[in-house]
């Protein structure tokens, strides 16, 4: 549709109208607090009647709390992996020989669909888990990993539609879960902080850097990077912005495997509802050994 000035006018305006109509539907639907607390923890600051602080007072707690900066990081580095990809889906397609606008918007759709799915189905098993750490490491390798078949094409091959497709579906399984996962891992470590906050925190960061990063990956995207050039059968040659999105992927897998802060919220729950029992008595978190650190937080709680 956005192909052309009037093609780009019916876009904004259909987007004009379906942002209206799901305005209007959230206005009407809207509730100031759900029918139930959604975790025990939840339902004992409202019985205690708290008060969450000032947006900015939250802010500074937040970033004094350990671990906060962890999943942050994370949550950051997953967004703009995500957002500029989508941003430059065409060139992306384009570099693997897909050209026409159909199949391109077919490729974007079903990224988008990934990330979708990548989050339902991981996501759940973290909530179930609590494995936040080990999930969220195997998913950034795997994200870094994915980048490079975007932008890197082998000369003896030539260009390979199949590989670029399935690696960027992959992207979207292996990156998509990252932001849920470190939302409530952001929630979890800095609990009994204010848990919209926190999302918001994530969300204004994650969305700056990405904008921020736009015109770097841009810029990036227009230098080739030569690999193995006096061996004609293994000469190949790699996109900038594929070289700095797996960069940032590499750096926010080292500096994110550091992280090692109690998990309060879970403990605030296991506390109230004795939900973190050893597994031979049926418990749910088998799968969870606690530290030391938070063995001793959790002895305080009860």
């Amino acid at each position: 549709m956005a192909t052309s000035t009037t093609g780009l006018e019916q876009y904004f305006g259909l987007i004009a109208v379906l942002c209206t109509v799901v305005t209007a539907g959230s206005f009407f639907q809207f509730e100031n607090l759900p029918p139930s607390p959604p975790s025990s923890s939840e339902l004992e600051k409202l019985i205690r009647g708290e008060d969450e602080p000032p947006f900015f007072e939250s802010v500074k707690t937040f970033f004094a709390t350990p671990g906060f900066s962890r999943p942050l990081a994370a949550f950051v580095c997953s967004i703009s992996i995500t957002n500029i990809v989508g941003a430059f889906i065409d060139d992306v397609m384009e570099r693997g020989g897909i050209t026409e606008q159909f199949q391109i918007d077919l490729a974007g759709a079903g990224f988008e669909f990934a990330i979708l799915a990548g989050g339902i189905v991981i996501g759940g098993y973290v909530d179930k888990t609590k494995k936040y750490k080990d999930v969220t490491l195997a998913c950034i390798a795997a994200t870094a990993a994915l980048l490079i078949p975007l932008g890197l094409t082998e000369h003896a091959i030539g260009q390979e539609p199949l590989l670029l497709v399935l690696a960027l579906f992959g992207l979207g399984v292996a990156a998509g879960p990252v932001q849920p996962i470190n939302a409530e891992l952001a929630v979890d470590v800095t609990y009994p902080g204010d848990e919209t906050a926190v999302e918001s925190v994530q969300q204004i960061g994650g969305n700056l850097i990405s904008a921020l990063l736009v015109p770097v990956a841009e810029m990036a995207a227009h230098r080739d990077y030569q690999i193995l050039p006096a061996y004609p059968e293994f000469a190949s040659d790699i996109r900038g912005d594929v070289v700095l999105l797996t960069v940032i992927a590499a750096l926010t897998y080292f500096y994110f495997s550091s992280f090692d802060a109690p998990l309060r919220r879970t403990m605030a729950d296991c506390a109230e509802t004795e939900a973190c029992i050893p597994a031979d008595q049926g418990g749910p978190m088998f799968d969870v050994p606690l530290s030391e650190k938070e063995k001793e937080l959790l002895s305080k709680m009860k």
